[in-house]
């Protein structure tokens, strides 16, 4: 992987992360149109630099991560069932992170239910959430595994579905998902660190910064969006990224990860 590729999959890293568009299956289709989703270190470095996504999270909401300890329990309920499936079907997982047919479908599925979402969902003013609420949340974010599916579009989903506001639900997402994401990065480091060459820790420490810096814009610009817009906007870019991945397979174009 060279220095430009890393840091074109650390930018998409970054805006999709935290949006409803589904990073893991931006970052298959990036990674396959450059012609390096074979390789073992892009494997491992799509996982590494959500640590940069990570951190920005904790940078802009590093006050509400000095709450009652009763935060902390909520978020870790909410992260249990993630950690036991994800453990269970993990080479399930991996086998479906191979297919970019699955992420075209995901896509396109996960975007008709984003057009529609507004209208099935109130926006209420903001309530607390419970041990329950954050449970359920939880069960949602297991969805996600499925590539192309997006991690944040189900919790957010989840958590108005439980009767949160954009607002509300969308910061829940953002928090639940360090616990997620640092369990899955270190998980595979622990996997792969002895495969890791001193020339890629440059190239690991660039696309964690870009990663974190794009990340930080993004989040701020979807949770002023969203308050305004909702979801329509993204449902429809899905739809049309979906089909068009769709078209191009049908029409023989090699998508597919080797």
């Amino acid at each position: 992987m060279s220095i430009w590729q890393a840091i074109i999959l650390a930018i998409v890293e970054g805006i999709t992360e935290f949006l409803p568009i589904s990073s893991t299956g931006h970052m298959i289709i990036a990674s396959s149109f450059m012609g390096i989703s074979h390789l073992e270190f892009t494997k491992m470095f799509t996982v590494n630099i959500q640590f940069g996504a990570i951190l920005s999270v904790l940078v802009l909401y590093w006050k509400r991560f000095f709450q009652s300890t009763d935060f902390y329990f909520k978020l870790f309920v909410a992260f249990l069932p993630a950690a036991v499936i994800g453990f269970l079907l993990n080479d399930f997982i991996d086998a479906l992170l191979e297919n970019v047919v699955v992420v075209a479908v995901s896509l396109l599925v996960g975007g008709i239910i984003l057009v529609f979402i507004d209208k099935i969902t109130n926006d209420p003013t903001e309530r607390e959430i419970t041990y329950w609420t954050a449970l359920k949340i939880g069960f949602f974010q297991c969805i996600a595994m499925i590539p192309g599916v997006s991690r944040s579009a189900s919790t957010i989903i989840g958590g108005m579905l439980q009767g949160l506001s954009r607002k509300q639900a969308a910061e829940f997402s953002f928090f639940l998902a360090v616990p997620t994401m640092a369990a899955a990065g270190g998980y595979k480091l622990l996997k792969t660190y002895d495969t890791i060459k001193p020339e890629d820790i440059q190239t690991l420490l660039i696309g964690n910064l870009i990663a974190f810096v794009v990340a930080m814009a993004a989040i701020k610009f979807f949770i002023s969006f969203l308050t305004k817009y909702g979801f329509k906007v993204f449902g429809y870019y899905r739809i049309i990224l979906g089909l068009i991945l769709l078209g191009l397979l049908a029409s023989g174009y090699k998508l597919d990860i080797v």
